[in-house]
């Protein structure tokens, strides 16, 4: 080990040093230079309890939803690298991303870098064209093609898709997914697309001794309160539900990178609604930027720290495109507003 000293004798290690003289003395660093940053990432000692799931996750979740679509293998795993070297210990991936391609690529990162057992891994099954929905037969069918794909044997979080599949009854569902935690196939419980009164349902059905639903997504940002509703938070409340809010950017729009219109608005709600949205928008935007400024923080960042504000939510899902995004997005974290902040954010959304 070398000790570094105002008369060390030892050799520079500057590669761009002189070659030292015979008996020369070598003067190392100043007492008081910088110490270089060594060691694990100040995020990796952040931590929250992910609800009942047993698990403790950094209050940022990586979303896979772009990998292998819009973003290559080798991007994929820069994006991973970065967000494990910031601290991150949480990937979300659901068997329909990519048809499969996005399980597989997280599945070789985590086997090539030996991170499986650092890593918190969530995956939503029910929207894969091979086994759709969530009856039993395919419920199980699903879990298995995930686990092949992502070169695992278990699965952390399981989330259950209800938009994919209205028809299969609940308790068959819940009967599966208990065979499959007894199994160790998987360790707990998310959901998705359940209503208010389903959720109640499926804590009755927990009772009688099914596997509890401890994590619940809901597409969620200062754009969208209002699939967030009061009967969800009530009922996500009550039973202690960890909220994971998926679409935390809006598609990307809340980074304010892209300023013209929300993506997908002028298809999917209608000409009117899209126009008061984007309007919305445009000064959510603006009141970002200025907590932004303030703060010396992205855009990406403010929205992820708003986030983190509202009760009941523990970590966010956000997708990312580059690993620069990333640096962003973990800025979020550390962010603390202010109640003046909030609410100016909240006037601009109205």
């Amino acid at each position: 080990m070398a000790y570094f000293g105002v008369d060390s004798t030892l050799p520079s290690s500057s590669p761009d040093a002189a070659p030292a003289q015979p008996g020369a003395v070598v003067r190392g660093p100043h007492p008081s230079a910088p110490i270089p940053v060594q060691g694990p990432s100040i995020g990796s000692n952040v931590r929250v309890a992910l609800g009942e799931s047993g698990s403790h996750i950094f209050p940022l979740i990586l979303g896979a939803a772009e990998f292998g679509w819009n973003v290559d293998l080798e991007s994929s795993h820069a994006i991973l690298d970065t967000y494990a070297e910031l601290g991150g210990n949480a990937v979300h991936t659901a068997d329909s991303y990519s048809s499969g391609r996005s399980e597989h690529i997280i599945g070789q990162w985590l086997q090539s870098r030996g991170l499986r057992d650092d890593i918190v891994l969530a995956v939503r099954v029910g929207g894969h064209a091979d086994n759709p929905g969530l009856g039993p037969v395919n419920l199980v069918r699903a879990v298995e093609a995930s686990l092949t794909r992502l070169r695992t044997d278990r699965i952390d979080v399981l989330y259950l898709d209800a938009t994919t599949d209205r028809a299969s009854s609940l308790e068959d569902t819940l009967a599966t997914a208990e065979w499959l935690v007894e199994t160790g196939k998987v360790r707990a419980l998310g959901a998705i697309g359940y209503s208010a009164a389903q959720l109640v349902e499926a804590r009755i059905f927990a009772s009688a001794g099914y596997p509890r639903i401890a994590v619940l997504d809901v597409p969620f940002n200062v754009l969208r309160r209002h699939e967030f509703d009061a009967d969800l938070r009530l009922v996500a409340g009550a039973q202690g539900m960890a909220v994971t809010p998926s679409h935390a950017l809006e598609h990307g729009f809340l980074a304010g990178r892209q300023r013209s219109k929300i993506r997908g608005a002028l298809s999917v709600r209608g000409a009117q609604l899209a126009a008061n949205l984007n309007r919305r928008g445009s000064r959510t935007l603006r009141a970002l930027d200025a907590v932004g400024a303030d703060l010396g923080v992205p855009d990406a960042a403010v929205a992820v720290a708003w986030l983190l504000s509202q009760k009941l939510v523990t970590a966010p899902i956000v997708n990312a495109y580059a690993p620069q995004h990333v640096e962003e997005l973990v800025q979020g974290v550390g962010v603390r507003l202010s109640r003046g902040q909030l609410s100016d954010i909240g006037r601009a959304s109205e």
